[in-house]
């Protein structure tokens, strides 16, 4: 099957795949890779196939926000892939998690519009349990700090004549917030995949802690290249136990 979105045949792709925002980091993930292929580079979707231990996994970019990264993630299925691991930047709501930490998602909140238009808003956006234990085991192996917990997805960026809601958020118990896994996790429901994510803080999205945005820190990069390690090192568990 072509996949006409992504501009790949589905029979290049692997099973287990990891995804992410930037066209860039996929190149990054893939050079840690044996055998690595680029299939093709298409508007924000890049797509390569290689492998680790032996283990054959796909590693494509989706681009920044909800709509576009849920076309990935439908032709991505479609192409028979049945686990999607995301990896991500996000903004912290606390002190206690301060940038250069890493967070593994174990639910999202639907704070974005693309899955109000799938199911209804009671429907919860939740992470494989088996996906999200080998990610957050390979992330602990790391050298850095670790959290399990709840993510925030938010549409919007930069503020307008709106208030962001951070803060309730942060005070029900969220630690983080970024513009992708809601989606994954109700598009991975709805199709009968498993999904999971885990994300770098880059920054602080909470107002009382917020400083001079800067992503591009040896901090954020170190933990770029931890969250990166996890996503392979838990694809590599997963195949190895038979899950």
């Amino acid at each position: 099957m072509f996949l006409s979105i992504l501009q790949v045949n589905s029979e290049d792709l692997h099973p287990y795949a990891i995804v992410c925002g930037d066209p860039f980091r996929a190149e990054a993930i893939a050079r840690k890779l044996d055998n690595t292929r680029e299939l093709n580079f298409s508007r924000e979707y890049r797509t390569f196939v290689g492998e680790k231990n032996g283990v054959p996994m796909t590693i494509v970019s989706h681009g920044v926000g909800s709509p576009g990264a849920a076309v990935c993630f439908e032709e991505l299925i479609k192409g028979g892939v049945k686990t999607l691991i995301r990896v991500g930047t996000a903004g912290s709501y606390s002190a206690d998690v301060p940038p250069g930490s890493l967070v593994v998602s174990t639910a999202a909140v639907r704070e974005e519009g693309l899955t109000r238009q799938l199911v209804p808003l009671g429907f919860p956006a939740v992470a494989d349990q088996d996906v999200t234990r080998a990610l957050y085991e390979a992330a602990s192996e790391t050298d850095g700090l670790v959290k399990l917990g709840i993510t925030v997805t938010l549409d919007a960026f930069f503020q307008g004549v709106e208030e962001f809601p951070h803060r309730k958020y942060k005070q029900a118990g969220a630690l983080a917030v970024e513009m992708e896994i809601a989606a994954l996790y109700v598009i991975a429901s709805l199709r009968g995949v498993r999904a999971g994510a885990i994300v770098a803080l880059d920054g602080y999205a909470d107002a009382d802690l917020r400083e001079v945005y800067n992503p591009h820190t040896d901090v954020v990069s170190g933990a770029i290249e931890r969250e990166i390690d996890a996503a392979i090192g838990a694809i590599v568990k997963l195949a190895t136990d038979g899950k």
